[in-house]
């Protein structure tokens, strides 16, 4: 039975909103505690590392807290709507801060609810994805719903990226920290609405009884899943890449550009960045499929990505204060990174096919738990990597006479532009030869290995 639009449409919703979430982490919770709060870039990079390496353990074994659960609801659900509702609470606390805290406890604060944040988005994120390939047939259907999906989720971080400081300002009256608690307030409310809208009208349409494996049996399949692994190798090296830059941009805008209302400039920005993203998922993905199979898109996103980056490095080496010189580059980044964000999701459902039939069991959750981890390790390593950035640069808010310093330091401001824009092409570059190397499920391999699938299931 094929998917219906109510389907279709409530589980675009609920990526909406979980990716709202996350952008609003990902990109501005260095922001918030270094920037605001005055806690020291290097205690929240490594605040943000260590999180992720807690993640390595966490995430698997909530892959395989999910494969075992056995509900009147399905095994998905449940943990969906638990983990939305909790996620949604620590959100709120994260970016609010107690004003009576300073020092050692501020630090404590932020590590505490940041790896709350993490347990409780893991929680949710695992199931979300893993629900496709279990009420999916496989092929074009699987593929439409996650390119649905990942375009859904497109709009909900674009949308985080253009009107997030905006808003801020807006709800703060200017002071920052109110306006990104009352912010992040919204967003956590808008969360748990959508995701619930996700729950009443998302059902499992097909299951496959196995015995429920232990923490070992697991491990292991996953180290047996080649190709799951190089998939998610290449979102651990695009996403560092892509957050590499979009940590340091508020800084660049701020910092760099400067005046009075800079955020009106990075609010420009994003509006024009997130707009081709989402038009990139939605409009230049499906024209692109009607010409050249996944895997040729793949490497043209890689190419777009690659030149994107040259130019905006290239840039970096000169004295550019014009906006609209930005948009060039940022024209051929952002489309590139819609189009991979969208295949590498198409790509590791396909793993989960490969896996059944090379190890046979299906291990939906697992390896869509990798996939959780992976997004948030490279969250966590990019913010490691512009803490570090940052600390070296001297840049931040704790005095008034900052602004002024960071312009006046030439040094500076091309440590804060190099790192953009030197590092994520060298991300870019490995990734791309890790997954022309390993990967083999081309659109007839996974073809093949459906009807193998099929063809085991009618002789049992």
């Amino acid at each position: 039975m094929r998917l219906t639009t109510k389907e279709k449409v409530a589980y675009g919703l609920g990526a909406v909103g979980k990716d709202m979430v996350y952008m609003l982490s990902a990109s501005y919770i260095l922001y918030y505690y270094q920037d605001i709060l005055n806690v020291s870039a290097i205690a929240m990079g490594i605040i943000l590392m260590a999180a992720r390496v807690f993640d390595a353990f966490n995430d698997p074994i909530m892959g395989i807290i999910v494969a075992k659960t056995r509900t009147r609801w399905g095994k998905f659900r449940p943990w969906l709507l638990i983990g939305t509702i909790t996620n949604a609470v620590i959100l709120y606390l994260m970016f609010a801060a107690p004003p009576a805290l300073d020092g050692s406890g501020l630090v404590a604060y932020a590590a505490v609810t940041y790896v709350l944040w993490g347990v409780t988005y893991t929680m949710m994120d695992i199931p979300f994805w893993s629900m496709i390939p279990a009420f999916t047939e496989g092929g074009k259907e699987r593929e439409g719903l996650s390119t649905l999906a990942r375009s859904c989720a497109g709009v909900g971080s674009a949308l985080i990226t253009i009107i997030t400081v905006k808003c801020v300002v807006l709800l703060g009256q200017g002071n920052e920290r109110a306006g990104f608690k009352w912010f992040a307030l919204i967003i956590a409310v808008l969360f748990v609405i959508f995701i619930t809208i996700t729950c009443m009208s998302i059902k499992e349409k097909s299951t496959v009884n196995v015995d429920s494996p232990s923490v070992g049996q697991m491990f292991k399949a996953l180290l047996q899943n080649d190709q799951a692994m190089t998939v998610v190798i290449t979102i651990v090296l695009i996403n560092c890449s892509l957050y590499i830059t979009s940590n340091l941009l508020i800084y660049f805008f701020k910092y760099d550009f400067g005046g009075d209302a800079w955020y009106n400039s990075y609010t420009l920005f994003n509006t024009f960045g997130g707009g081709i993203q989402i038009i990139s998922m939605m409009i230049f993905f499906p024209l692109l499929r009607k010409f050249l199979s996944a895997l040729k898109v793949f490497y043209v996103s890689f190419v777009m990505a690659i030149a994107g980056y040259g130019v905006l490095f290239i840039l970096t080496l000169t004295n550019m204060s014009n906006l609209l010189l930005l948009f060039i580059p940022s024209f051929f980044i952002f489309t590139a990174f819609g189009m991979l964000t969208v295949l590498t999701t198409v790509f590791l459902a396909n793993t989960v096919d490969y896996g059944e039939l090379k190890n046979n069991r299906r291990d939906e959750s697992v390896i869509f738990s990798m996939q959780t981890f992976v997004v948030k390790l490279a969250s966590g390593v990019a913010a490691l990597a512009a803490s570090i950035c940052l600390n070296l640069c001297h840049l931040s808010n704790d005095t008034a006479e900052t602004a002024t310093a960071a312009a006046a330091s030439g040094s500076s401001l091309l440590g804060l532009r190099m790192t953009m824009a030197g590092i994520p092409i060298i991300g870019l570059l490995i990734a791309v030869l890790v997954f022309r190397k390993k990967f083999i499920l081309t659109e007839e391999k996974v073809q093949e290995i459906t009807e193998q699938i099929k063809g085991k299931e009618n002789y049992r």
